[in-house]
């Protein structure tokens, strides 16, 4: 789906600022954008501010910069899926060490209709977690931060109870580990 921006809003203003002017260029210009956490994820500009971002604030801006033009169609979604070692060797390790098959993570992305837009980077793929998927939420643009985490770590809570010897202090620490495991 494409369609022009229009200046209606503060995400809008600031794509038509740097001379983008639709939505496909929009969500082209944050695919390139370098992949690294954010200073303030309670800013919505921050990734206009850092010029990078992660899978949660690169794709609520589009959804933020959707709404600004109407377009409510354009759905931000938060995944929960198998993040294991064919999702990314570079977990095997801290998943190894753990004991672990898999530790649930949470990834934001589009949906539109009935297909799914990943721009975390520019050759993401939600084909990469698809097969991996365990459940899919629809959240807001403005809930990336606290209610991302509540729901993730609900799931976290619900998936424990088959693995008893995790608590959620662990649980979390481990996907953390993992993250970082990824960055290097």
């Amino acid at each position: 789906m494409n369609f022009n921006i229009e200046n209606k809003g503060e995400i809008s203003n600031e794509f038509l600022k740097l001379g983008i002017k639709n939505f496909e260029k929009a969500c082209e210009f944050i695919a390139n954008l370098p992949y690294r956490r954010n200073n303030d994820k309670n800013n919505i500009l921050c990734v206009f501010e850092d010029q990078a971002g992660t899978c949660s604030t690169k794709h609520s801006i589009l959804r933020k910069l959707a709404i600004e033009n109407g377009k409510d169609e354009i759905k931000l979604i938060l995944g929960i899926f198998k993040m294991d070692a064919t999702y990314n060797p570079k977990i095997k390790n801290t998943l190894d060490k753990n004991q672990l098959k898999y530790i649930p993570e949470a990834h934001n992305y589009l949906k539109i209709g009935n297909q799914y837009f990943d721009f975390t980077k520019p050759n993401a793929d939600y084909s990469e977690i698809k097969n991996k998927l365990l459940e899919e939420f629809e959240i807001e643009y403005n809930q990336i931060n606290d209610k991302k985490i509540e729901i993730h770590k609900n799931f976290l809570a619900k998936w424990m109870e088959n693995n008893p010897k995790l608590d959620l202090d662990k649980a979390w620490r481990i996907r953390e580990k993992c993250i970082s495991d990824l960055q290097n």
